[in-house]
């Protein structure tokens, strides 16, 4: 996968996007990167620890967050990205945004893919600037309320027309990559029986990144705050590789790095045999 200009190799082993937040309210790690320098340390930090895809966000999507505005979203992304090329980081730069003007915004500056939480619904024009840039796009699962008759066939379909509204705006199945939205319109129980189903969205044929790090799916199983929650972001990461998942979305990524390198060695041994 090209990520304009950058190669993005996702047949060497699970993929880790390190999560860089510029945001004051994450419910993780909400100001301690909204400086640029900030941003810029714990990008070469990630990037050490075997990140191969810094995702920058603006807006936090935590439960109960305000929405920002684009000119503050554009305030908080744009010196980030520009300091990171201007630092020479050698990995594809992510931004994690709904708006299509952010996304054509930082694509000017610099950032290679984006990631749209929305899944291409929420902002209409998104398709078509990911379409005229040619760069990669994650096309994550959600929607307004967690109500469903069937849940994982509406989730399935809900994706089926987020990609088909990719196609209409003329984005090449090369450059779409799939979220099921773990944490997004899902109760817990729905996040846990998508947890056991992610290889049916594997089976629609695209790359499939996951993103679970510190969700409340797993402060919940464990009753423990976000930032004491390793052990189980690792049974997810775990789950996601052995049901085919190419792309891990992380807070901690010298671990999760460790987590995906056993899992890939086993996974490996086991199609070998």
């Amino acid at each position: 996968m090209d990520c304009n200009g950058i190669p993005l190799r996702l047949d060497r082993g699970t993929v880790i996007m390190g999560i860089l937040n510029v945001t004051p309210d994450s419910f993780s790690d909400g100001g301690r990167y909204a400086r640029p320098e900030a941003a810029v340390e714990q990008a070469r930090t990630m990037i050490a620890e075997g990140a191969e895809i810094i995702d920058i966000g603006g807006e936090s999507t935590r439960p109960g967050s305000a929405p920002v505005s684009l000119e503050e979203e554009l305030n908080r992304v744009l010196p980030a990205i520009r300091a990171l090329r201007e630092a020479g980081v050698q990995v594809p730069i992510s931004v994690d945004t709904y708006k299509a003007e952010v996304g054509r915004k930082a694509l000017e500056a610099g950032a290679h893919m984006l990631n749209d939480i929305w899944g291409l619904r929420k902002d209409t024009e998104m398709a078509k600037v990911a379409a005229a840039y040619g760069c990669p796009i994650v096309i994550m699962h959600n929607r307004l309320e967690a109500v469903y008759d069937n849940f994982i066939p509406e989730v399935l379909q809900d994706l089926q027309e987020s990609i088909r509204l990719a196609h209409e705006a003329g984005i090449k199945d090369s450059q779409i990559i799939l979220d099921p939205g773990i944490g997004f319109a899902k109760t817990y129980e729905h996040n846990l029986q998508l947890m056991n189903e992610l290889h049916r969205i594997v089976a629609m044929g695209y790359p499939v990144l996951l993103g679970t790090s510190r969700k409340s799916m797993i402060r919940t199983a464990l009753q423990l705050p976000p930032d004491d929650v390793v052990e189980g972001t690792a049974a997810t990461v775990t789950m996601g590789i052995v049901q085919g998942c190419e792309i891990m979305r992380v807070h901690d990524v010298r671990a999760m790095k460790r987590v995906a390198v056993m899992t890939d060695t086993i996974v490996r041994h086991r199609l070998s045999l």
